[in-house]
C-alpha cells in the first residue's frame, strides 16, 4: 500500500534523473532498427511488409512484458528489475551484430525488445518517490527518455556509415550495459519496498495486482496510449524510410529530419506532465487529440495533380506537402503526442495508487503494441494501396475513435454527477421528475468513468 505524503521521499532526485537517463538508453536501443533496419532491408532485399515486421518486432517484446515487469517492480523494487532488463537487452543487442538471415534478425529483435519493458519499471519506481500533486511532472520528466529515439536517429547514421550497422549494435549494447550498472549502484530502493522490509509485510499477490485490469476505464486509457505512444514509436521507426521514399533523401538527412518529430515528442513530455498537474489531464488530452486530428488529416492527403477545364483551356495545378511543410507539421504532431503521453500517465497514480505497476504496465503494453502493429500496418497499406500517405490515413482514423470515446465517456460521467447532485435536492412533489433515475432507483453510478 502506498503511503500518502506531501513531499518527495529521500533519494527522489537520484531516482528520477538516473531513471530518465536509463530509459533514454533503453529507448535508443529499442528503436535501433529505425536506422540500421534501412541498411538491413537493402542487404536482404526485404519488401515493405517484411521491413515493417522487422522494425516492429522489438516493440512487440517490449510491450508484452510490461505488465509482468510492472508487477515485479511493485513486488521486488525497480533497481533490481531495471538492472536485469538492461543487461538482458544489452546481451541481445550485442548478439544482433552476428545475425545473417531474416529469421535470425527477427529472433535477435525479440531480445532487443526487452529494453522497451523498462518504461513500466520506471513508472512504478519513480512514482513512489513523489506525492500525487507532483507525480505528473515527475513522470513527465521520466517519460522524456523517449528522446532516446532521437539519439539513435542523430548518432546511428554516422556510426553506421563509418563502421557498419554491426558497430551500431555493439556500441549501443555496451552503453546500455554500463548505464544499467551505474543506475543500480547510485539509486535507492523505493519507499514502499523499504517500508515492507522494515515491517515484514509481504508484497501483494500477482493476481491481486492484476485485479484493476478488469475495469473498462483502464482499457480506455490504454487506447489513448495506443495512439499517443504507440503511434509515436511507430512513426519514429517509419519516418526515416518514409522520408527516403517520398522525398528521396539519404539516410543521414532522413534521420535528422525524423528527429524533428522525435525530439518534441519526447522532451515536451515534461511540459505535458507539468501542465497536467496545473490544469488537469482531461484538458490536456483534448488539446492532444484536437491537434492530432488536424495534423494527421493534413498529412494523410496524398500529393495530387489536378486539371481543370478553364475558360481559356485546361488549367493544371498540384497539391503536395513539401519537405519543410512536412517537418513543421510532424513537429506539431510530436508536440501534441508528448502532452498526451504525460496526461495519460497522470491519471494512473491518481486512480490506482496501489496498482501503479500493473495498471501502468497494461497501459504501457497496449501503447507499445501500437508501436509493433502500426509499422506492420504501414507496410501492408503501402503494398496494398501504393500510397505513401496511407499511414497517416490510418492514424487519423485511430485518433478520431479515441477522441469520440473520450468525449462521450466524459459527458456520461458528467451527466451521472449532475444526476447525483439533483438527488440531493429536497424531495418536493413538484421536483419529482428531477429525482427520477431512468436506469432505476438502485442503479449505481460509476464515478470513475
Amino acid at each position: 500500500m502506498s503511503v500518502p505524503t506531501t513531499s518527495a521521499a529521500p533519494g527522489s532526485q537520484a531516482a528520477l534523473w538516473l531513471s530518465t537517463i536509463a530509459f533514454t538508453a533503453c529507448f535508443a536501443v529499442w528503436t535501433i532498427f529505425s536506422i540500421i533496419g534501412v541498411q538491413i532491408k537493402q542487404e536482404l532485399g526485404l519488401n515493405e511488409s517484411q521491413f515493417g515486421l522487422l522494425v516492429g518486432t522489438p516493440i512487440l517484446t517490449g510491450s508484452l512484458i510490461r505488465v509482468l515487469l510492472g508487477v515485479w517492480t511493485d513486488q521486488y523494487g525497480g533497481r533490481v528489475v531495471s538492472l536485469v532488463v538492461m543487461l538482458s537487452a544489452a546481451a541481445a543487442t550485442w548478439m544482433l551484430s552476428y545475425a545473417e538471415t531474416y529469421p535470425q534478425f527477427l529472433l535477435a529483435a525479440l531480445g532487443v525488445g526487452i529494453a522497451g519493458g523498462s518504461f513500466a519499471v520506471g513508472v512504478a519506481y519513480v512514482a513512489k518517490f513523489f506525492p500525487k500533486e507532483k507525480q505528473g511532472t515527475a513522470l513527465g520528466v521520466f517519460g522524456a527518455g523517449n528522446v532516446g529515439a532521437a539519439v539513435t536517429k542523430f548518432c546511428a547514421p554516422f556510426v553506421m556509415l563509418a563502421m557498419g550497422w554491426e558497430a551500431v549494435a555493439q556500441v549501443w549494447a555496451v552503453v546500455l550495459a554500463v548505464t544499467g550498472v551505474i543506475f543500480f549502484l547510485l539509486t535507492k530502493d523505493d519507499p514502499d519496498l523499504v517500508r515492507r522490509r522494515k515491517t515484514g509485510e509481504k508484497a501483494e499477490a500477482t493476481w491481486m495486482q492484476l485485479s484493476p485490469l478488469k475495469k473498462l476505464q483502464v482499457w480506455r486509457f490504454s487506447l489513448y496510449y495506443f495512439f499517443v505512444f504507440g503511434a509515436f514509436v511507430a512513426l519514429s521507426l517509419w519516418l526515416p524510410r518514409y522520408l527516403v521514399g517520398v522525398y528521396s533523401l539519404d539516410i543521414k538527412t532522413a534521420g535528422m529530419i525524423a528527429a524533428a518529430y522525435s525530439i518534441p515528442g519526447s522532451l515536451f513530455r515534461v511540459f505535458g506532465g507539468w501542465l497536467s498537474d496545473k490544469i488537469g489531464a482531461r484538458k490536456v488530452m483534448y488539446v492532444t487529440f484536437g491537434v492530432s486530428l488536424i495534423a494527421t488529416f493534413i498529412l494523410s492527403y496524398p500529393s495530387t495533380s489536378y486539371v481543370i477545364d478553364g475558360i481559356h483551356g485546361p488549367i493544371s495545378f498540384r497539391l503536395a506537402i513539401g519537405l519543410t511543410g512536412f517537418t513543421v507539421i510532424a513537429f506539431a504532431l510530436g508536440f501534441a503526442m508528448s502532452l498526451g503521453k504525460a496526461a495519460v500517465f497522470k491519471h494512473i497514480p491518481v486512480y490506482y495508487p496501489n496498482h501503479i505497476g500493473s495498471v501502468g504496465g497494461l497501459v504501457g503494453m497496449i501503447g507499445g503494441l501500437g508501436g509493433f502493429v502500426l509499422p506492420i500496418a504501414f507496410g501492408v497499406l503501402n503494398d496494398l494501396t501504393g500510397v505513401w500517405t496511407s499511414c497517416f490515413m490510418l492514424l487519423f482514423l485511430l485518433v478520431a475513435i479515441a477522441t469520440a470515446w473520450m468525449h462521450f465517456s466524459i459527458r456520461n460521467m458528467e451527466a451521472k454527477a449532475a444526476a447525483s447532485e439533483l438527488r440531493k435536492l429536497p424531495q418536493l412533489p413538484e421536483m419529482a421528475a428531477l429525482h427520477t433515475d431512468p436506469t432505476g432507483p438502485q442503479a449505481p453510478a460509476r464515478a470513475a468513468e
